[in-house]
């Protein structure tokens, strides 16, 4: 009888995540339709559709579609898709919604990186130089916080040292630069999809198709490693090489991402908590998570482009005003509860 309820509650579980997966993805199918429809240029819905399948529509259409609108679109749904996602694992993974890329210090390496390459070397660096940042950055922090063994609550400490650090080193970074490289440096690390073409499109939309299936095979090992070390390897399964490959993928994800779009304020931190809410359930919620961050970012970007008055924010501004009030709360709520993660 026992049995019966668990697998009854797992069947419904398995049922609500489906149904938040695809209300998730028509919702964001919808906002990818009024991001390409909305503007000072005007497409209807139609024409969107008929740009999108290579069919004739009227002047200019083309020209804003595929060109202006269309990379910056996708620009935001594969960033958003990559932080929610590297979110979630890391947040699932140790157990502690602190835990996410930009609190912890992955996002801080991969801006550091980013922007001594710029200064240095120039653009075509800059994605390179990210993603060995976030990995190098991961792989400090992971080793600085290892005590037999890696929890939650060092991870964070540890991470939160090292990306202060980090953010330090930029600051200074911009400091020693000159003053217009510096200002189109502090663009790019506010975080925006604006003016991105298929030069960024392309290279993410790589790394994602790669490392997101990726990490949706590896988080099936999840379940059994939120149970505990011990437990998880009386399950068979092989703890370390786990970890190790999801944190690997995470922080690719996280380096990719801040090549493209630089490090976009709290979407990581925010896609994975909201999925649990949505979904309610025990179990990961990686997908859910990946597509809660797209739709973050595309409304983010639309709400900062278009409905904050005449001057467009960055895509990061209007992120970091939703997610800092956020982190504020959940630091002062641990705090009242002694729990640290």
């Amino acid at each position: 009888m026992t049995a019966g309820i668990v697998t009854a509650a797992r069947r419904r579980e398995s049922a609500r995540g489906r149904v938040v997966t695809l209300a998730l993805s028509v919702a964001l199918i919808a906002m990818v339709a009024l991001t390409l429809s909305y503007g000072e240029f005007q497409i209807s819905l139609p024409d969107v559709v008929r740009s999108l399948l290579g069919l004739p529509a009227p002047a200019g259409v083309e020209y804003v579609m595929h060109s202006l609108r269309l990379p910056r679109a996708l620009t935001g749904v594969l960033v958003g898709l990559a932080f929610g996602l590297a979110g979630a694992v890391f947040q699932q993974l140790t157990g502690n919604v602190l835990a996410s890329p930009d609190v912890i210090g992955p996002s801080q390496g991969a801006s550091a990186a980013a922007v001594l390459a710029g200064l240095v070397a120039g653009g075509p660096s800059v994605p390179v130089a990210a993603l060995l940042g976030a990995l190098l950055t991961a792989t400090a922090v992971y080793l600085l916080s290892w005590r037999s063994g890696v929890s939650g609550y060092r991870l964070v400490l540890v991470g939160i040292g090292v990306g202060t650090g980090l953010s330090s080193v930029t600051s200074f970074l911009l400091t020693r630069s000159d003053i217009r490289v510096a200002a189109d440096a502090l663009i790019w690390l506010t975080g925006s999809i604006n003016g991105r073409t298929w030069e960024q499109v392309i290279p993410l939309a790589a790394a994602v198709v790669v490392l997101l299936p990726a990490a949706l095979v590896l988080g099936r090992a999840l379940t059994s490693l939120q149970l505990g070390d011990d437990l998880a390897r009386g399950l068979g399964q092989r703890v370390q090489l786990s970890r190790l490959a999801l944190l690997a993928v995470a922080v690719g994800l996280v380096g990719a991402a801040t090549a493209a779009a630089g490090p976009v304020a709290f979407v990581a931190f925010l896609s994975g908590p909201i999925a649990v809410r949505l979904v309610r359930g025990g179990r990961p919620v990686l997908l859910q998570a990946a597509l809660v961050g797209a739709l973050v970012v595309l409304v983010a970007d639309f709400i900062g482009a278009h409905l904050v008055g005449p001057t467009p924010f960055p895509v990061g501004v209007v992120t970091g005003a939703i997610g800092a009030p956020y982190l504020l709360w959940l630091l002062a709520k641990s705090n009242r509860t002694g729990r640290g993660g």
